[in-house]
C-alpha cells in the first residue's frame, strides 16, 4: 500500500490534463490578443481622429487669413464673389493682390493662389483664367475630402445666399462687401460651420 502511494505522489501529467492546460492558454492568449488589438485600435483611431481636427483647423486658419487679407480692388473684379461652386477672394499680399480660389471639385475641397499682381488688366487675367480651373492645376492645393461647399453672406442684419444681389457701392457699378461670411462645409467627419467677421474695409 506504502509503495501504492509512493508510485501515485511521483507520477507525471496525463496527455489528457497537458491538452487541457493548453487550451486555457489558448483561450487566455486570444482573449488577451482581442484586448491588445482592441487597445491598437483604439489607439490608431483617436491618432487619425486628431490627426484630421489639426488639419481642419489649419484649414479654418488659412480661410481666416485669407478672409482677413480681402482687399476691395474697385471696379477692376469682385473683390469677394461666389457663384454657387466657387468662392474668389482678392486677398493683400508682398507686392500687390493675389486671387485665391476655394472650390470643392471631385469629392475633394481645394485651394488654388494665382500670382501676385499689381496692374489691373493682370488681375482680370487671373479671375477669368480662375473660372476655368479644373483642379490639377499648378498651385491647387487639396485640403480635404468633401461633399458640399456653401457661403453665405451677412448683409442687412440677416444672413443671405451669397448668390443673391447686395446692395450697390461706387456709383452703383458693383456691389457693397458683406459684413461678415458663413463657410459651410460637408466633411467626412460631419458638416463644419464657420462664421467669420470682415473689418470696415472688407479686411
Amino acid at each position: 500500500m506504502k509503495l501504492h502511494r509512493a508510485h501515485a505522489a511521483g507520477r507525471g501529467f496525463t496527455l489528457v490534463e497537458v491538452l487541457v492546460a493548453l487550451v486555457v492558454m489558448a483561450i487566455g492568449a486570444g482573449l488577451a490578443w482581442q484586448g491588445l488589438d482592441g487597445m491598437l485600435r483604439s489607439r490608431e483611431a483617436g491618432r487619425a481622429m486628431l490627426d484630421q481636427t489639426l488639419r481642419v483647423n489649419t484649414i479654418i486658419v488659412q480661410w481666416e487669413q485669407d478672409l482677413a487679407a480681402l482687399r476691395d480692388v474697385g471696379a477692376a473684379v469682385p473683390a469677394l464673389s461666389f457663384d454657387g461652386q466657387t468662392l474668389r477672394v482678392v486677398r493683400q499680399a508682398d507686392g500687390g493682390v493675389a486671387l485665391v480660389v476655394w472650390a470643392v471639385r471631385g469629392g475633394k475641397w481645394q485651394r488654388w493662389v494665382g500670382p501676385t499682381v499689381n496692374r489691373t488688366n493682370d488681375l482680370r487675367e487671373s479671375f477669368e483664367r480662375s473660372q476655368q480651373l479644373l483642379g490639377n492645376e499648378a498651385g491647387q492645393l487639396t485640403l480635404a475630402d468633401a461633399s458640399e461647399f456653401n457661403v453665405f453672406f451677412y448683409r442687412g442684419n440677416a444672413w443671405t445666399n451669397a448668390q443673391s444681389t447686395g446692395d450697390l457701392t461706387g456709383g452703383g457699378t458693383r456691389e457693397q462687401l458683406p459684413s461678415a461670411v458663413r463657410l459651410v462645409v460637408t466633411l467626412q467627419g460631419g458638416v463644419l460651420t464657420r462664421d467669420v467677421a470682415l473689418g470696415p474695409s472688407g479686411g
